[in-house]
């Protein structure tokens, strides 16, 4: 079964101007993600700035959405490393918090082999008492690319290995890794200019920076798909592309921060090296989210 369908929202971290986690705000936007029929949280990804966190705030922030939650939709929790030690570590102590899942990213920097990738992904695994693992493939971030191959390899040999965040931008390489998994893998969109498009080839739903924003409209799209009304969730997704286009205007989470902050949302500063988004991106975001309707 898995462990979501619809629209999982990558979820900022709001921050106090001191750089600490700001626990108040980020419990009035859970609750509002919830209210507005987000269908899982994902906590402490690449949107909630989890590189620059100490491994102690990491921790703190999955617990404390765990403990707000409450079970009402899934929680899954950022455990990625290029460290598989550190890793593992993680993954264990978030798995025992109580999460339903854990978003691995694939190993950055020194990068590895797909062999490599087979194996780091089967010791995490192995370690978290069968807490499902969903990997999560961002090779331009990254610099490794998990292939259809070996996604499908996981999927069929490793129990708790049940899903896939697929932001290569290539759904051609979805399309086969569907194929060749035969079901075995809950495949989600990483981009959310191609939610309709994975949709089409078996996806389950995505992993969304948009629903921060825009939650309602992006778990409308996806289910609007999955309950055959497949030109509406067209429409919704032609519709949002001049959004989600400046949601990247500069590295995410930049932008959506600052479109945030645009709708009230206290959420602070950015931790360095990421910076305020620049201005001429402050104009043409505050236009799109106006003609989008949620500014």
């Amino acid at each position: 079964m898995a462990i979501f369908k619809g629209s999982g929202v990558a979820i900022i971290t709001p921050f106090h101007d001191d750089g600490s986690v700001n626990f108040e705000v980020l419990d009035e936007i859970l609750e509002d993600q919830i209210a507005k029929g987000t269908d899982s949280i994902v906590i402490c990804g690449t949107t909630g700035e989890s590189a620059t966190m100490t491994g102690e705030e990491h921790v703190a922030t999955i617990a404390h959405t765990i403990k707000t939650v409450n079970g009402r939709i899934p929680v899954i929790a950022g455990t990625g490393s290029n460290d598989t030690a550190y890793a593992i570590e993680m993954s264990k102590e978030v798995a025992d918090l109580g999460a339903d899942g854990l978003l691995c990213v694939t190993p950055y920097y020194n990068k590895c082999t797909q062999n490599g990738l087979i194996k780091h992904y089967t010791a995490i695994a192995e370690a978290v008492n069968g807490c499902p693992i969903i990997m999560y493939n961002v090779p331009s971030r990254t610099g490794v690319n998990i292939t259809p191959a070996t996604a499908a390899y996981l999927a069929k040999n490793v129990e708790n290995i049940v899903g896939i965040k697929e932001a290569s931008g290539n759904i051609a390489q979805v399309a086969k890794m569907a194929q060749l998994s035969e079901g075995k893998l809950d495949i989600y969109s990483g981009n959310d200019d191609m939610i309709v498009p994975l949709l089409s080839v078996g996806g389950l739903g995505v992993i969304s920076v948009l629903a921060n924003v825009a939650p309602k409209q992006t778990h409308d799209m996806v289910y609007h798909y999955l309950e055959g009304r497949a030109a509406e969730a067209t429409k919704m997704q032609l519709e949002a592309l001049p959004l989600i286009d400046q949601l990247f205007s500069e590295v995410n989470p930049i932008p959506v921060k600052a479109a945030m902050a645009m709708q009230g949302w206290k959420v602070g500063p950015l931790h360095l090296p990421l910076t305020e988004l620049e201005d001429a991106h402050k104009v043409t975001l505050e236009k799109a989210m106006r003609e989008y309707g949620v500014l």
